[in-house]
């Protein structure tokens, strides 16, 4: 249920119609799908490979989170405050990897929680691979036929919900900056 919500499938398919708004309509579920089975191997990847990536790295979790949360600001900034160029540049081709897959479905949040479940019980490796295959089976279902919301929306609905869900996105990032910071500043005042 933590990574369903993690995922937020409802709060995606405005981002979806949005970024597919200019995608022949025939062609639009293919890259859906696409989007969502690249989303799947990324975060499958990650399950299993993401705490030594960042082991390797030196990359610390906080660190992780915070790079999660600008990321997301930044996202949400320019659904809040599209410019003109950034539109016509998204409009020429149907997007590919970003931001469908990534950020939207394997986002920071799904891929810090992952990382989290991993390094709390490793051991129970096929239970987390087995709710995350949920998690993104029912998520994809959701934002699949979400798609069919186009033609119930008109396009100044679309917009509303695009900066709304910019809005929202704004939070949870600065969330996410402020549980970084206090991750990183909490084991240094416990010294």
């Amino acid at each position: 249920m933590l990574l369903f919500l993690v995922i937020d499938p409802v709060g995606n398919i405005p981002f979806f119609l949005s970024a597919l708004r200019s995608v022949d309509e025939l062609r639009q579920k293919r890259v859906v799908i696409r989007e969502l089975l690249i989303a799947l191997v990324v975060l499958v990847l990650f399950l299993f490979s993401g705490r030594y990536v960042l082991q390797l790295l030196r990359i610390s979790e906080p660190a992780l989170t915070i790079a999660g949360g600008v990321i997301l600001f930044l996202i949400a900034l320019r659904m809040i405050f599209p410019t003109a160029g950034e539109a016509r540049v998204e409009e020429e081709g149907e997007p590919f990897i970003v931001p469908l897959a990534i950020p939207y479905v394997a986002g920071p949040s799904a891929l810090a929680t992952e990382l989290v479940l991993m390094s709390r019980e490793p051991t129970r490796w096929l239970a987390w691979l087995l709710a995350l295959l949920l998690a993104w089976f029912s998520s994809s279902a959701i934002i699949f036929f979400g798609s069919e919301l186009r033609h119930c929306l008109g396009p100044k609905v679309l917009i509303a919900l695009e900066r709304l869900m910019g809005l929202v996105l704004v939070a949870v990032a600065v969330q996410m900056l402020m549980t970084g910071i206090t991750q990183f500043l909490i084991p240094k005042c416990a010294l």
